[in-house]
């Protein structure tokens, strides 16, 4: 069953977009013109494309550490059969213009980096990063929030190409656990105001703007996907950002 359906039109932009579906059995999807990421968000399952299947062991949960995952080329039938019991799933998806092959992401090779320090700490599975993995548009990291602890911060945007710094990108904010709040604020790329409780399954899109902070209530850990696409693409995919200058100077204070 698909939970979440998230597409350029119905975002009103031009690049990203994401799908969330649970299944006990079955579940198809065509990527049309879209690249795609099939990620376990708990559970396990098979993958199949064309006349190739994967086998992604996923986890318990988000909070389990980071799963293996699958990239999905442009123009896909893609069949998902759970293999241990119901399978929830995030599927991540920008419009494409390069036929990549599909392939496995291993989870052994997801990198782990621990970001912040104090009530800014918070732990990033840095899966889908430009260093990380080769897609044509596509960027997606995981973000965990310990409980108390603010993420996103020192607020950021990336909604302006900068020669030699930020990129301009669309993105969405996927949540699990909570709950928490999510604040996004405006830039001169347009006005925007959000102050949202979000628990899990929630979305916030942010086509421009700061946004940050992100916060975990005490007792509560928050998990958030962040899906990102834009016009670079290839070896130039970025994501650069420029904080707030009126709280850039937190960043500093981590390395004491």
């Amino acid at each position: 069953m698909t939970q979440v359906d998230i597409t350029p039109e119905s975002a009103g932009w031009r690049f990203a977009g994401l799908k969330t579906a649970e299944f006990a059995g079955s579940y198809q999807f065509f990527t049309a013109g879209d690249e795609a990421l099939v990620l376990p968000l708990s559970g396990s399952c098979r993958v199949r494309c064309g006349a190739e299947e994967f086998q992604l062991a996923g986890r318990k949960d988000v909070f389990a550490g980071p799963s293996d995952f699958a990239y999905i080329p442009r123009g896909s039938a893609v069949r998902l059969t759970a293999t241990d019991g119901p399978c929830r799933v995030a599927i991540p998806t920008a419009r494409a213009e390069t036929d990549l092959p599909f392939r496995y992401g291993a989870r052994e090779a997801v990198p782990v980096e621990q970001r912040g320090a104090g009530s800014s700490a918070r732990t990033l599975h840095n899966f889908c990063a430009p260093e990380a993995f080769e897609t044509d548009r596509l960027l997606a990291v995981e973000v965990i929030t310990p409980g108390g602890n603010w993420s996103s911060w020192p607020p950021h945007k990336h909604d302006e190409d900068v020669e030699g710094g930020e990129r301009a990108k669309e993105e969405i904010y996927y949540y699990e656990g909570g709950p928490g709040y999510q604040r996004v604020y405006s830039s001169a790329a347009g006005e925007i105001d959000v102050l949202r409780e979000v628990n899990a399954g929630d979305v916030v899109l942010i086509p421009y703007g700061y946004h940050g902070p992100s916060m975990a209530m005490p007792g509560y850990d928050l998990y958030y996907l962040n899906v990102l696409a834009g016009g670079d693409r290839g070896a130039g995919r970025s994501m650069a950002f420029s904080d707030d200058p009126r709280h850039a100077w937190v960043r500093q204070t981590w390395s004491a």
